[in-house]
């Protein structure tokens, strides 16, 4: 992934979002080339040179040198969001200080082990690729499918696995919102080699992720609202929520809640008389040996 490349792609994106009306600008009466803003519109609202916001967009090394102030102002004049703003800044500072890769984590310490599996409601564990490298037992049975594979991975299962259109009420949400939490994460970490060969895998094997990957949207998956389709118990409408880790780079886990006394709280402890009969294996049973690490 070329992040020079990335900049101007994620810019111009943004500048296409955005009409005149919404930025605060006359429409004009001149026929536009392309949607959005022009690049003289986001220079004039940032309050920079035409010939200086260019040089930025097209991933120029002023970029590495653009201060807060600036990348402020352009965030403002593209009404970019919180986790765009994010993204942004980690696109401009990345190319002089790019993080360096991490180990991807193999499992969680037994002592993490013991609050996902003291949990009541289902709970996956993932990294930065989205492997889930640990789960409780109602969370394997939520999410059974998904554990077919020797390495469960939420992204590979979301794009390439047929059953995840039925599983998915809204699967193509569920796509995009994938890929732009995979964009955001290789903006943050663009050495990791593991997150890039499976954004280039999903490339190749899947037309609905390079359309959505083409989109150029970035998310950071924090708190909402889900319905799914289990294959036993039926719909489950769920909320979610990441907890981040500390100490545990790139390690997140997501809970999966429901309204006290709802058919999906009751769908819950059937989900889990299931789980009890039916034990995991030991490749996601066994916490990670906290010594090893």
């Amino acid at each position: 992934m070329s992040t020079k490349d990335d900049i101007r792609e994620f810019l111009i994106a943004r500048r296409a979002n955005i009409t005149p009306e919404q930025a605060g600008l006359p429409a004009g009466v001149t026929e536009r080339r392309v949607p959005g803003l022009r690049r003289e519109e986001v220079a004039r609202l940032a309050g920079v040179s035409l010939d200086y916001y260019t040089k930025l967009e097209r991933g120029s090394s002023k970029l590495r040198t653009a201060s807060d102030s600036v990348l402020d102002a352009i965030a403002r004049a593209l009404h970019l969001d919180d986790v765009e703003r994010d993204h942004l800044y980690v696109l401009a500072r990345g190319t002089s200080a790019p993080r360096p890769p991490q180990p991807a984590q193999d499992g969680l310490r037994a002592s993490m082990q013991r609050v996902l599996d003291s949990m009541t409601v289902p709970a996956l564990a993932y990294n930065t690729c989205q492997d889930v490298i640990a789960t409780n037992l109602v969370g394997r049975a939520m999410f059974t499918q998904l554990f077919d594979s020797d390495r469960p991975n939420l992204a590979r299962f979301i794009f390439l696995d047929s059953r995840a259109r039925e599983f998915f009420a809204d699967w193509p949400l569920a796509c995009s919102l994938t890929a732009a939490m995979l964009r955001f994460q290789a903006g943050r970490d663009p050495l990791n080699s593991d997150l890039t060969a499976l954004i280039g895998e999903l490339s190749t094997r899947s037309p609905q992720f390079r359309l959505d990957w083409a989109a150029q949207d970035v998310h950071e998956h924090r708190t909402g609202s889900k319905t799914y389709r289990h294959p036993e118990v039926g719909d489950l409408h769920v909320t979610y929520d990441v907890l981040e880790m500390p100490g545990e780079h790139g390690l997140s886990i997501t809970t999966y809640s429901a309204e006290e006394g709802s058919p999906t709280e009751g769908k819950f402890k059937l989900l889990a008389s299931w789980a009890a009969t039916h034990p995991a294996p030991d490749a996601m049973s066994e916490p990670a040996d906290s010594t090893s690490r």
